[in-house]
């Protein structure tokens, strides 16, 4: 796993957003599905644990009087004293965050607004706009977003020695430049939502449907706005059989949303399977106008080759997933395999090298570092 953080002012982008109305009974199947194993609510995912508090008073005390508590908080999640590790596995409440010293980006946004809280500190919300990151969990695909938070000062703490700057903006992004990124913000809402969207989808990839469905029933309700949720809980429907459901809930992503390539994929499918192939086909077309290339496309082909024995073949179609995806780790896992099988160690073992840094959870590391030290071992 790779190290954090980055702190950078940012000019943040804004834009006004069409109201979205609550979403439609007709949309919840409730009947259809067990209750959750574990408990869903929004209280937990922001809430101060006693070891947290303690951390404030114990560890951050001192350098609150000496520099001010924002630089304080700042300094404790960026440069090492709280050891922070960016581990997407789970999305963690704040709590859970704290106690793991890791998290994913949103679970660690979540985790300093808790604290930012706590203290008094202004505390503003950014999506990011950078390019599509595709990744997978078996045969689920995910189109990853991205979320930094932005800290105010407290105006009544005259602590403020060397902490001009009216807002800071914390990315936990390893290795990535902040400079062009652009934000625009978004409400404490919508960050609850893609929190819930998050652990629905986590349930999704465990074959767990029924947590799946409610974790994205109460991410609609949280933000009625975030469509992310509406595709997921279609994407629950499908799993469940329920392809009319299915088809709700994408045509009320499109909706809002007429360019949303996940839904088009998801709902072509769905007509397809509906038995409507000429609308369908429609669909498919408008997601290949959207879309262009599909993601993963030239990953299966290499995949294929791979299995048949055409290993220049497949070195070449993952080489083509890198080259437009390169902060992806299995791509440059694959391309490592295809090289190894070529007989260029020495290329494999860069390939490996670039999978391990760019792994984002505990066992994709463990794995990447075992095949590259099994790797160091054979003669140059």
């Amino acid at each position: 796993m790779r190290s954090l953080a980055a702190i950078a002012v940012l000019l943040l982008s804004a834009c006004a957003a069409a109201p979205v109305a609550p979403p439609p009974d007709d949309l919840f199947q409730d009947a259809l599905f067990a209750p959750p194993a574990e408990r869903i609510t929004r209280a937990d995912i922001f809430a101060m644990s006693p070891a947290m508090r303690r951390f404030l008073r114990d560890d951050l005390a001192g350098p609150m009087l000496t520099g001010g508590t924002r630089q304080a908080l700042i300094e404790a999640v960026t440069q090492g004293q709280l050891k922070l590790e960016y581990d997407s596995a789970r999305t963690r409440t704040a709590a859970e965050a704290f106690d793991a010293r890791s998290g994913n980006c949103l679970s660690l946004v979540i985790m300093t607004a808790a604290f930012a809280k706590e203290l008094g500190l202004q505390v503003a919300y950014n999506r990011a706009s950078i390019a599509d990151m595709w990744s997978r969990d078996g045969n689920v695909y995910f189109l990853n977003g991205h979320v930094n938070v932005t800290l105010g000062k407290r105006y009544a703490d005259p602590r403020t020695l060397y902490d001009a700057a009216e807002t800071m903006t914390i990315d936990f992004i390893p290795g990535r430049d902040l400079r062009g990124l652009r934000t625009r913000a978004v409400e404490e809402p919508t960050i609850v939502a893609m929190f819930m969207n998050n652990r629905a989808a986590e349930a999704l990839v465990r074959g767990r449907l029924d947590d799946a469905y409610w974790w994205a029933r109460e991410g609609m309700r949280a933000d009625p706005s975030f469509m992310g949720a509406y595709n997921t809980l279609g994407v629950v429907y499908v799993r469940r059989g329920q392809l009319a459901a299915a088809e709700r809930a994408f045509r009320r992503v499109l909706r809002y949303e007429a360019d949303n390539t996940r839904a088009w994929a998801n709902l072509a499918l769905v007509l397809d399977r509906l038995g409507r192939a000429e609308e369908a086909g429609a669909a498919e077309r408008e997601l290949a106008r959207l879309e262009g290339e599909a993601p993963f496309n030239y990953f299966h082909r290499g995949l294929a080759a791979m299995e048949a024995g055409d290993f220049r073949g497949a070195r070449a179609l993952f080489a083509r997933e890198v080259a437009r995806a390169p902060e992806y780790h299995e791509f440059h896992f694959w391309l490592g395999l295809a090289e190894f099988r070529l007989g260029n160690v020495q290329r494999a073992r860069a390939e490996l090298t670039a999978a391990l840094e760019n792994s984002t959870t505990a066992s994709e590391h463990d794995l990447y570092a075992t095949k590259l030290q099994r790797l160091s071992l054979l003669k140059h």
